[in-house]
């Protein structure tokens, strides 16, 4: 297995820097509230040029015409906030992968929206594991977009990105069919999802027109610090994380593609404009919360938002989010920013 310091020649590896592994340090066993209260901008346009650089994503593909697959009422429910709500599969692409679920009530109103992004090493993992967490949104009052895309067994990066682009540019597309307003959204991840929503929240002048905030859950920020987290260990998780993050790249090393990871790593296209973001993780989990704190720092110098929170324990994603307050918090933060 290689050493992490076959990375040390890339760029990117300057996000291992001091001021983040610090904060991490000083972090007290409870629970941790990290926000980074937007600071004067930076001199910020050379950063975004830099990353789009090493990019070698295309402008998202052309929005596809939505295609319904399924169409059925939510049932098992009779609360009067979901009576009525209608869930709907779309196709948003050709790929038997690139479908959502619309959680919608067929009315005039243009409610705002919350998309759900599923985690699972971006290899494996689907949209109905996250069926009851889009239950609860829809129980709020939103529109709810709960995604598929192509997992990395099927399209190295960066397809489940140009996915989530075209999922999102779909629903605004065609708001008026789903009681959605376009221009008042989130985007929620957990874990490789969480990657996604970072990913679409940072990504320059191309800013998704109505994106009001991104959540990552456990969020998997920087590829190359699990590729360095998975190196040496005997961490069956973090082992298993390396060998996706080099999966996910296409089978590359960094070494091999700096270019390809350079665009798979969120704190390298952090800009001016980027969207206010909250991020959660457990202190003890194997997604450390090093990955928000490197993120939050270069979201910092171009005077963007990013609270960090952390909870006790060693729980990862989802059954994060089923701690007690923790899906409240998330709640609470979400109706702050939608209007």
């Amino acid at each position: 297995m290689r050493a992490a310091v076959t990375v040390s020649a890339l760029a990117l590896a300057a996000l291992a820097s001091g001021p983040a592994m610090a904060h991490a340090s000083s972090m007290s066993p409870a629970v941790h509230v990290s926000a980074a209260s937007p600071a004067a901008p930076a001199a910020a346009g050379s950063a975004s040029a830099a990353a789009a650089k090493g990019d070698p994503t295309p402008t998202p593909t052309p929005t596809p015409t939505p295609t319904s697959t399924s169409s059925a009422p939510a049932t098992g429910d009779s609360d009067p906030l979901t009576k009525g709500t209608v869930v709907d599969t779309i196709a948003y692409g050709r790929h038997t992968l690139q479908r959502m679920d619309v959680w919608y009530q067929p009315d005039e109103l243009k409610r705002p929206g919350v998309f759900l992004i599923h985690g699972g090493w971006w290899s494996s993992g689907d949209k109905k594991q996250m069926s009851e967490i889009a239950r609860s949104y829809a129980e709020l009052g939103y529109t709810v977009f709960n995604l598929n895309y192509r997992l990395s067994g099927n399209a190295a990066w960066p397809a489940p990105r140009t996915d989530t682009f075209d999922a999102i540019a779909t629903a605004r597309k065609h708001a008026a069919l789903w009681s959605f307003d376009p221009d008042n959204y989130v985007v929620i991840g957990f874990s490789a999802g969480g990657h996604l929503a970072t990913a679409v929240g940072t990504y320059g002048e191309r800013r998704l027109p109505g994106l009001r905030g991104v959540v990552g859950v456990s969020p998997v920020i920087s590829p190359i610090t699990a590729y360095n987290d998975g190196a040496d260990t005997t961490d069956g998780y973090r082992l298993k994380l390396r060998e996706s993050a080099v999966r996910l790249a296409g089978g590359c090393e960094p070494v091999e593609c700096p270019k390809v990871w350079n665009s798979m790593e969120v704190p390298l296209h952090a800009s001016r404009g980027d969207a206010p973001t909250l991020t959660l993780h457990s202190e003890e989990e194997f997604v450390p919360v090093q990955h928000s704190l490197r993120l939050q720092e270069r979201l910092k110098r171009f005077g963007v938002p990013m609270t960090v929170l952390t909870q006790p324990g060693a729980d990862h994603s989802a059954p994060m989010y089923r701690q007690p307050g923790v899906a409240e918090t998330v709640q609470e933060w979400v109706a702050a920013r939608l209007h």
